[in-house]
């Protein structure tokens, strides 16, 4: 009798990449309008988007909100809106959000008494919303000659976009009903007076008016802005500004509406305890070639805040990098991942707390245009940040690489062999990614040119211009290629004493002998008024050189992606004999060699690693000896690789596949049964067990 084998079901879970949706063709159905979108939300959560949030909520955020599709995104984004107003996220308490409900529920109690409409809904309860308690308050309910008005006082909200000190009225037209907003231009003084019989259009007559009535009421009737000049007694443009447009934006003045896209972009990539932690950063990204001809993606990223977990007086988290690159049509070509720990004392942490963390990193990438996105993920907070653009990197034609500035340089040969984030031949640079300096400053701006040929090399020339925001040319000269001594490195210093400061843009063109320009690039820069500005410091680690097997793989399966098989073979075939004993070379290499129907090669290098106990080559293996018509060695492969990771249906395929070609009929019905038993829409294996069936008749 023949021993059945088992078979365990296990479960895979795939990340999905979030895509734009399709255009509508013609006959589709059309986008949802955005009163459409909000009418078909659940009432929770249409009631938090029209109600609870509706004068603070921005319109990046309520049309990434409008295009979540369940309930769980929506919690999520919900948790994240609030976080990002958190003004001390290390106290359990939201602050801003108990503020925000506590407004909406003054607003109720003490607005809107004579209006049918809740009190938030008033114009004093939409202000109180957005405003918050005024500074204070002048009440005129009970003059003859004037309707009821209500003056409300704010100062020191510079900080919200608003000016330092105004008011903010409301009057009752015609003396009943709930109070209005007020607009010098839109109603002007004279709404304000109920007997006044003067010239509707002289808001200067009017204007006298009133302040025989109330002085203070005609101080606020023309302009709203505390000390705005008035020569020719005229409402104030700047006001109704204020109240249109300044005042409704103050809420989302400080907020960044980046997390929104973010959240989207990332919710179905990125684990759900990262979802609604999303922080701002600045990032950096270029591709310079090393002298050997590879090219590397070189990278920084400075989150806004970086947190720490504590330990006595050690302080330490993880850095985990995620990052993609993909070709123009969104198929992957390169996937990597980096897991950095940082640990540091506490007078470490004094002497940085002030400064942000530039977190910098290199990596190999093949010729071709490209997506990058590379998420940072600080695994003690759970907060993450991202970096998206888009790279271009020549075969062979000539092109130069973008102009970066940076703040210092050094000269070293300590990682001469290996690589490191904008280490250039012995050069590094530290570049800054807001391209802000001081007077004072050492500017070197640095990038390389690729695709020199001898002749332009030794006739071409760089011409550098720096010019003022104002059109002003404050630095120009020219140097000969001949002049620069690192290869396809390029680096000028400028001295940035006795300038002003403003924004600059330094243009740097690349000319053959005859002074035509063949290559421009372009770098712009701002000058501080501050004595100092403080520097990032740098959290780095240099990785394995162009030679070494991690390169040569990375490479080989960019290759491999790409569909170039000769280089890719060329690749992971050097990687795997700098490293023979490493799985992952190996594995990939044996892949290879599979698709080349090298079925020997592929055992030859296989088989050590599972006599050794690696079950990683169980599969290939089977599928290599299956390959040869080698069947009952496959089997054997094929039930170790279930007995090992479970359930696979194409390994159950294979089996029966195996048994049919050996005769076996009851056997290769079992293998295709059981795996019609896992994934029934299996029209070749129906097939397949017709045949065999057949055969048993």
């Amino acid at each position: 009798m023949k021993t059945r084998w088992s078979a365990v079901a296990i479960v895979v879970l795939f990340s999905l990449v979030l895509l734009p949706p399709p255009a509508a063709s013609p006959g589709q159905a059309k986008p949802k309008s955005q009163k459409e979108l909000v009418r078909a939300l659940p009432d929770k959560y249409r009631k938090w988007l029209e109600e609870e949030v509706v004068y603070i909520i921005s319109q990046k955020e309520k049309e990434v909100f409008l295009r979540l599709e369940n309930d769980r995104q929506r919690d999520i984004f919900i948790e994240a809106f609030w976080k990002q107003r958190d003004p001390n996220p290390n106290t359990p308490e939201n602050e801003f959000k108990i503020e925000h409900y506590r407004r909406i529920e003054y607003a109720n109690q003490h607005f809107g008494k004579e209006s049918p409409g809740p009190g938030w809904r008033s114009d004093m309860g939409k202000i109180y919303i957005m405003l918050g308690e005024p500074n204070s308050t002048e009440k005129y309910e009970n003059l003859y000659d004037l309707y009821p008005t209500i003056i409300w006082f704010y100062q020191g909200m510079a900080e919200y976009g608003l000016p330092n000190a105004f008011s903010v009225v409301f009057y009752k037209p015609d003396g009943t009903g709930e109070y209005r907003l007020y607009s010098p231009i839109k109603d002007g003084p004279m709404k304000l007076m109920p007997h006044y019989s003067g010239d509707m259009t002289s808001y200067s007559e009017a204007f006298g008016k009133l302040i025989d009535i109330e002085p203070n009421v005609a101080k606020v009737s023309l302009s709203l802005i505390e000390g705005e000049p008035l020569t020719d007694l005229v409402p104030s443009i700047s006001s109704d500004i204020l109240i249109n447009q300044k005042i409704p934006a103050a809420p989302t003045y400080k907020v960044r509406s980046t997390y929104a896209e973010k959240l989207f972009r990332y919710q179905d990539i990125i684990e759900v305890e990262y979802t609604a932690n999303y922080i701002d950063s600045d990032a950096l990204v270029s591709v310079y070639q090393s002298p050997s001809g590879i090219y590397y993606v070189h990278y920084l990223i400075e989150p806004k805040k970086l947190s720490l977990e504590r330990n006595d007086n050690n302080y330490q988290t993880t850095v985990v990098i995620n990052g993609i690159v993909t070709d123009m049509d969104g198929k992957p070509v390169y996937q990597f991942d980096r897991r950095v720990p940082l640990n540091l004392r506490g007078d470490q942490v004094s002497s940085i707390r002030d400064r942000q963390m530039s977190f910098q990193d290199v990596f190999p990438l093949i010729p071709g245009k490209y997506r990058l996105s590379i998420l940072f993920k600080n695994f003690i907070s759970k907060e993450f940040t991202s970096v998206e653009t888009t790279l271009n990197i020549p075969e062979r034609q000539l092109q130069m690489s973008p102009v970066l500035l940076s703040t210092r340089l050094a000269r070293s040969s300590q990682y001469r062999g290996l690589n490191k984030a904008f280490l250039l031949n012995d050069l590094q640079f530290s570049p800054t990614p807001r391209n802000d300096f001081v007077l004072g400053d050492r500017m070197y701006a640095f990038f390389q040119v690729w695709g020199l040929s001898p002749q332009l090399r030794n006739s071409g020339s760089l011409n550098y211009e720096v010019v003022r925001e104002n059109g002003e040319i404050v630095k120009s000269f020219s140097k000969k290629l001949t002049e620069y001594t690192e290869g396809n490195v390029f680096y000028e210093e400028f001295v940035l004493e006795g300038w002003n400061p403003a924004n600059y843009t330094l243009r740097v063109n690349l000319q053959d002998g005859n002074g035509n320009i063949l290559l421009s690039e372009k770098a712009n820069f701002f000058i501080s008024h501050l004595p100092v500005l403080p520097r990032s410091w740098v959290m780095t680690q240099p990785v394995d050189g162009d030679n070494s097997a991690v390169v040569q793989h990375a490479l080989g399966l960019q290759y491999w992606n790409r569909k170039d098989l000769a280089r890719a073979r060329r690749y992971l075939e050097a990687a795997q004999k700098i490293d023979p004993a490493e799985p992952a070379y190996a594995l990939d290499f044996c892949r290879l060699l599979f698709f080349e129907e090298k079925y020997q090669e592929v055992l030859n290098i296989a088989l050590p690693f599972v006599n050794q106990g690696n079950k990683d080559f169980l599969e290939i293996a089977g599928e290599s000896f299956q390959a040869l018509k080698q069947y009952q060695q496959a089997i054997d492969y094929y039930k170790q690789y279930l007995a090992h990771f479970g359930t696979n249906v194409n390994v159950l395929n294979a089996i029966g596949e195996c048994y049919y070609q050996l005769g076996d009929m009851d056997e290769a019905l079992y293998a295709w049964e059981r795996s019609l038993q896992i994934e029934p829409n299996q029209a070749r294996i129906k097939d397949r067990v017709k045949a065999a069936k057949d055969k048993k008749k």
